[in-house]
């Protein structure tokens, strides 16, 4: 097991497959324990099957500490006692622990990584970076996606293996290509959501062992779904068993106290380390090679960039080194594997490739899109004429990088209240019609799109990570409706290339009406050059409007989704057997309504219900 050049490598930094040198490795007779810890006086194994006494580890000219144990395998509990320089010990959770205690118990367990039989070939054979693929991703906490009624503590969490029979059959039926899960290294504090980790290579064992979150993985796979790892690089908790001052000395935080500490409370990783380095790029290594996620979200990455996340400070060449070289040669590693950014903030290159000056991610949370889009909605109507431009103005830095359009945790947690409470109406209908055409916006514009669960059935609730989802809403005519509407929209995506074949291709898109702001109307074109053009019309205004859209050409219509169908929850208001007239198509638009057309043939055309053209000449 001991590789005294690649453990050279660790320290260099340029080493990406860490965990096959530290951790706890079963081999014949027994396990090999090896840990790094530089500025220890001394190291011993503590385990179960010897007490916690402690055994005396060796150590190497490169300050790693290693011991084989004969006679022990898999399930064996251990840490290890890290004596600093001055003597005082720590028990230390492995840094390279495959497995651990359910909190808040805190050791490592030996586990056979191995004995999952993968099923999922055919799909990683044929998996990409889906840009001209539909890509529609439904982000989930899984500890309050739904819990089980009548069970109290973490009985109440549905587990890995659970999920196969509850999650992926929902997520088919919806219609979503991937499912992001929020962070699943293990941490110790179920209120930081995930975002505080002390086990960088340990799934989190609140929801069962890691064998069972494999066949979770797989079972999506087979069933045509994505999954993409919500993963934190920029900082970990301060929890005395993780990572923090873990030798004694500060060997993954910063020496220096200003340089040490996240806005979150947690401790920021510093990159001016090589090793910290090859620890994180292993691990991103790690999750992809043994769980086969498909993609990999990095969590706040303006603060690798600059200390306070924004342009106002120099910009940490070492946190850019450590993405550029990393997304580089992970890259190389896993050519059809997504690196999404949550949000870069003052990088203009974010999504090129490392060749060319960029970052290297595949894709780009557009903030700017979902802070704005999100002020127009939640505006009364009597302001959205001067805030026209919140909803058009995203168009105009679109091919700055490849973005995606995400309304997130962070969109509806820490006192924002969720979309449903925020989106103005003056009745419970209008701010169901409001939301309808908004979504519509998402899903037509340009770009991958993602939501957090609960966004589908119109939540209430602020989300929070002591209740789960409201599912008691959709025995509401209303929630249930506006439920169908999403599940409509994710299909309709799926059908029309036009939504998702030439995201970033801005030939493939065209303002119909940009500037209708008085009538707060909004229409653009998508094509993917194959199929027939989209045609989408929204209308934010509370009045119903005759409205002539130009299309440019002479052809038959018909109307492939309309937001204010009966039975979404809209009023019906519907245009039937649509005719171009000198390539202009007159038609009604419903108050809060959205409407997406597509040319058909004289045979297709939607012919008004029986009885409809004797109530129009009345």
């Amino acid at each position: 097991m001991y590789d005294h050049n690649r453990i050279k490598n660790h320290v260099k930094g340029v080493e990406s497959s860490s965990y096959e040198l530290f951790g706890a490795h079963l081999e014949d007779g027994g396990v090999y324990f090896s840990v790094y810890a530089p500025a220890a006086s001394k190291v011993c194994l503590i385990a179960d099957f010897d007490g916690w006494n402690g055994i005396p580890m060796d150590r190497d000219f490169f300050g790693v500490w290693s011991i084989f144990v004969e006679g022990i395998g898999e399930g064996v509990h251990y840490k290890y006692r890290v004596y600093s320089a001055d003597g005082k010990s720590v028990d230390k959770a492995d840094p390279f622990g495959f497995y651990s205690e359910v909190r808040p118990d805190t050791a490592s367990i030996v586990y056979d990584l191995g004995r999952y039989g993968w099923r999922d070939d055919e799909w990683i054979e044929n998996r990409g970076k889906n840009y001209n693929d539909p890509l529609n991703i439904y982000e989930v906490h899984l500890g309050t996606w739904k819990i089980k009624e009548g069970f109290e503590g973490d009985d109440k969490f549905y587990r890995y293996e659970e999920l196969k029979t509850t999650l992926i059959p929902y997520i088919r039926d919806m219609g979503y290509t991937h499912i992001e899960f929020m962070p699943l290294c293990e941490y110790p504090f179920d209120g930081s959501w995930g975002y505080q980790g002390t086990g960088y290579f340990a799934p989190t064992s609140r929801y069962g062992e890691p064998r069972y979150l494999m066949d979770l993985i797989d079972t999506c796979h087979i069933n045509g779904i994505g999954v993409i790892l919500d993963f934190v690089p920029v900082h970990f908790a301060t929890d005395e068993h993780g990572l923090a001052l873990f030798d004694g000395s500060c060997l993954y935080e910063s020496d220096i106290p200003q340089m040490r500490e996240s806005p979150w409370g947690s401790l920021k990783f510093d990159y001016s380390k090589p090793h910290v380095h090859s620890f994180v790029r292993s691990a991103i290594n790690f999750w992809i090679n043994y769980y086969h996620f498909d993609g990999i979200r990095f969590d706040a990455v303006a603060y690798m960039m600059n200390p306070d996340g924004t342009p106002n400070t120099p910009e940490y060449d070492c946190g850019v080194w450590f993405l550029k070289n990393s997304l580089y040669t992970l890259g190389a590693y896993h050519p059809d594997v997504m690196f999404i950014a949550e949000d870069a903030a003052c990088h203009t290159k974010d999504t090129a490739p490392v060749i060319y000056g960029g970052l290297g991610f595949d894709y780009l949370w557009n903030f700017g899109w979902s802070s704005e889009t999100l002020s127009y909605i939640t505006s009364p109507y009597g302001m959205r004429t001067q805030n026209h431009e919140l909803m058009t103005y995203p168009m105009f830095y679109f091919n700055q990088g490849l973005f995606m359009l995400t309304l997130s945790h962070d969109d509806v947690s820490n006192g924002k209240g969720s979309i449903m409470t925020n989106v103005y109406g003056r009745s419970q209908e209008e701010k169901f019609a409001n939301l309808r055409a908004y979504y519509t916006f998402q899903m037509t514009h340009p770009g991958k799109k993602m939501n957090f669960m609960g966004n589908e059935l119109a939540e209430f609730m602020e989300w929070s990570s002591d209740q789960p989802l409201g599912w008691n809403l959709l025995t509401y005519p209303n929630h249930d409706s506006f439920n169908e509407y999403i599940k409509a929209l994710n299909r309709l995506y799926l059908r029309e290339p036009a939504l998702y074949a030439q995201d970033y291709n801005l030939q493939a898109f065209s303002w119909v009406d940009l500037q209708n702001a008085q009538n707060n109307i909004f229409a653009y074109r998508r094509e993917d050059f194959e199929s027939a053009p989209l045609f989408v019309v929204l209308n934010f205004s509370p009045y119903e409007k005759e409205y002539w859209l130009a299309v440019g050409f002479d052809s038959p219509f018909r109307e492939i989704i309309n937001s204010d169908d009966k039975k979404y929850g809209g009023s019906g208001l519907k245009n039937y057997a649509l005719k171009t007239h000198d390539g202009y198509l007159q038609m009604k638009l419903a108050p809060l309504s959205a409407v997406i057309l597509k040319p058909c043939a004289e045979d297709e055309m939607d012919a008004p219900p029986e009885g409809e053209d004797e109530k129009k000449a009345k």
